[in-house]
C-alpha cells in the first residue's frame, strides 16, 4: 500500500491529456429525499489521499477521547462511561452523551456542548422509574464464562415490552442500564445500544432519537474522518471489499470490448470501489474505453454529505487523469422512491451497467417499493447488473411479531460487532464510529415506523425472487472472478470464507464470519 501511496502524485502532469469533455467537471444532481491485475489490489486509498500518515491506535484513542473533548473544531465528544454511575430512576440514554434527566422526559442532545431538545414522555407509558431490586435479582441470569447473557436479557426486554408486562420492564431496564457501556466488551455494547432502542420505542421517541443521531454524526462528518474510517475498515475486514471485488469482476467481464461505458452506481460506499475497477480499465490490452460513472447517494439528511462527495468526485476525476481514462463524473442525491430516470442521461452507444451495493434495503420494504425499483432498473437495459445486499431477515420477521424480528436483529447485529471487534484493535476510534453507525440503524429497526425504516435488510432467497419477478435472470461469477475474491479473502485474519449459495451456483456468493453468512454477492441481466 506505501508502494500506492508513492506512485500518486497529482502535482506532476501526467502523459496522458484527456479530452476537454472529459474529466472537466463533476455534476451535482439533487432530488428530495426522506430519511486481475484486478481487484485484490487496495487501489482504493489512490484518490483519497497519496500521503496519508499512519498513527498509532493509542495515539487515536487519546486524541478521540481527550484532546477533542476541549477544543472548538466540532469534534464529537466521546467521553468514556467506564466510571459512569447510572441510576435507573434518573436514566435516559443519549448517544452522544449520558445525560440523567427527570422520569417524565427523555432527552436528546443536538449540539455536542450546549443545544438539548427535550421530548415529553407518552402520558400512557406508566412506569416507575425508581424501582432498584435487590442484588439477588442478578441471579436469574447466568452471567458465567462465554454466556451470552445481554442476548437473554434483552430477549426477555423485548418480551416484556411486547406483553406490556411493565414491572417486568422496570426490572430488566434497570438490570441493562446497570450492566450496559458502549466502550465495553461485546456484550455491553450490544446491552446498550439495543437498551436505547428498547427506551425510544417505549416511548414512542424513535424517529426522534434515530433524527438527532443522524444529526450528531453529520455534526462531525468531514471528508477526512470519512476517509479514514473507510480506509481502516477495507484494511482489517473484507465485509465491504468482498462485494466490490465480485462485482467489478463481473461487470468488467460483461462490458469487454465496449469503447463507451456507463456505470449508474446506486450505493452508500463513497466511491471506494471504483479506483481498482479504473486500474484494471487502464491496463486493458484493447484500446482504453471512455467511462461514465453516475452515482446515486441515497443518504441525503444535510449538507456534510454532499461536501464529502464533492471531494471525492474531484479526486476520482484527478485519480482517472492519473490512470489515462476518459472519465466523467456525475452525482445524484436521491430518494430511490422518487428516481427521474431522465438524470441518468443513457446514451445508446454506451454499455451499461448497474451496480447496487447495499442499497436496494433502504427503501420502504411496505407495499410494492422495492419491485416498482427493480422494474424500473429493468426498464434502463442494462448489459449487468450487480445486487450487493447484507444478509438478515429483518423485513418479514419484524412485519409478523416483533420478538422473532427483534431476535434476528440482535442475533445479527452480534455477528457484526464480534467480527469488529476480532478485526480492530480495542482503543480503535474507526471502529467506535462504526458501532455508532450500527446503533442507529438499531434505533431504525426496533424503534422508528416501518415505512420510513432504511435498514430493513431481506435474505438472499427474498432478492433472488424479487428480481426474477422483475425480469432478471441470474449469472454465475466466473472461476476467475471467485479466484479474486479468495485472494482477497487471505489477506485478512482466519474467519472469512466465501461459499456458493446452496440451491444453485447462480445465485449468487456469500461472504461468511465463522461459518455465518453476512454478505450476498449476485450478478443478474434482463
Amino acid at each position: 500500500m506505501d508502494t500506492l501511496f508513492r506512485l500518486v502524485n497529482f502535482h506532476q502532469q501526467p502523459q496522458y491529456q484527456p479530452d476537454p469533455s472529459l474529466n472537466s467537471t463533476t455534476t451535482l444532481t439533487t432530488s428530495s429525499s426522506s430519511r486481475s491485475s484486478r481487484q485484490t489490489t487496495p487501489t482504493t486509498t489512490y484518490y483519497y489521499n497519496h500521503q496519508l500518515q499512519q498513527q498509532e491506535d493509542e495515539e487515536c484513542f487519546n486524541n478521540f477521547y481527550y484532546m477533542d473533548h476541549n477544543n472548538n473544531n466540532n469534534e464529537e465528544d466521546l467521553s468514556s462511561s467506564s466510571s459512569k454511575q447510572n441510576y435507573y430512576n434518573n436514566y435516559s440514554y443519549d448517544q452522544t452523551h449520558h445525560h440523567h434527566v427527570s422520569p417524565t422526559t427523555i432527552t436528546t442532545t443536538t449540539n455536542t456542548y450546549t443545544t438539548f431538545n427535550t421530548i415529553n414522555t407518552p402520558t400512557n407509558t406508566e412506569i416507575n422509574y425508581s424501582y432498584s431490586p435487590s442484588q439477588d435479582y442478578f441471579n436469574n441470569f447466568d452471567f458465567s464464562g462465554n454466556n451470552s447473557w445481554s442476548q437473554n436479557i434483552l430477549l426477555e426486554t423485548a418480551r416484556a415490552i411486547s406483553d406490556n408486562n411493565t414491572n417486568r420492564i422496570q426490572q430488566l431496564m434497570w438490570m441493562l442500564n446497570e450492566l450496559s457501556s458502549p466502550y465495553s466488551d461485546t456484550e455491553q455494547k450490544l446491552s446498550s445500544y439495543f437498551l436505547q432502542a428498547l427506551f425510544s420505542r417505549m416511548n414512542d421517541a424513535g424517529d426522534r432519537t434515530y433524527k438527532t443521531l443522524t444529526f450528531a454524526s453529520e455534526k462531525t462528518c468531514s471528508f477526512d474522518s470519512t476517509r479514514k474510517m473507510l480506509l481502516k475498515f477495507q484494511e482489517v475486514s473484507p465485509w465491504t471489499t468482498f462485494g466490490h471485488v465480485a462485482s467489478n469482476g463481473a461487470i468488467l467481464e460483461a462490458l469487454e470490448g465496449n469503447p463507451k461505458l456507463h456505470i449508474i452506481d446506486i450505493s452508500n460506499t463513497y466511491c471506494t470501489q471504483w479506483p481498482t475497477l479504473l486500474e484494471a480499465l487502464a491496463t486493458r490490452s484493447d484500446d482504453t474505453p471512455h467511462l461514465r460513472l453516475t452515482t446515486v447517494v441515497t443518504a441525503v439528511s444535510g449538507g456534510s454529505v454532499q461536501k464529502v462527495m464533492k471531494e471525492i468526485g474531484i479526486r476520482m476525476e484527478k485519480f482517472a487523469r492519473l490512470m489515462g481514462v476518459p472519465f466523467k463524473f456525475k452525482i445524484i442525491f436521491s430518494d430511490l422512491r422518487e428516481l427521474n430516470l431522465s438524470d441518468f442521461d443513457i446514451q445508446e452507444d454506451e454499455a451499461l451497467a448497474i451496480n447496487c451495493v447495499n442499497s436496494l434495503h433502504s427503501i420502504s420494504g411496505v407495499g410494492n417499493h422495492r419491485d416498482n425499483l427493480i422494474s424500473l432498473l429493468r426498464g434502463l437495459e442494462p448489459r449487468v447488473m450487480t445486487v450487493v445486499e447484507e444478509e438478515a431477515d429483518f423485513e418479514v420477521c419484524f412485519s409478523s411479531d416483533f420478538v422473532e424480528g427483534f431476535g434476528e436483529c440482535l442475533r445479527w447485529f452480534r455477528v457484526y460487532f464480534e467480527a469488529l471487534e476480532e478485526s480492530f484493535s480495542r482503543t480503535s476510534c474507526e471502529k467506535l464510529m462504526l458501532e455508532r453507525e450500527a446503533g442507529r440503524s438499531i434505533v431504525d429497526l426496533v424503534a422508528c415506523d416501518a415505512f420510513e425504516s432504511v435498514e430493513r435488510r431481506e435474505t438472499a432467497s427474498r432478492w433472488r425472487r424479487r428480481l426474477h419477478g422483475g425480469g432478471f435472470n441470474t449469472v454465475s461469477f466466473s472461476d476467475e472472478v471467485c479466484d479474486d475474491v479468495r485472494a482477497l479473502l487471505r489477506r485478512y485474519r482466519e474467519g472469512w470464507s466465501m461459499t456458493q449459495c446452496s440451491s444453485s451456483s447462480d445465485d449468487g456468493i456469500f461472504l461468511s464470519w465463522k461459518e455465518k453468512p453476512v454478505v450476498w454477492a449476485s450478478v443478474w441481466r434482463p
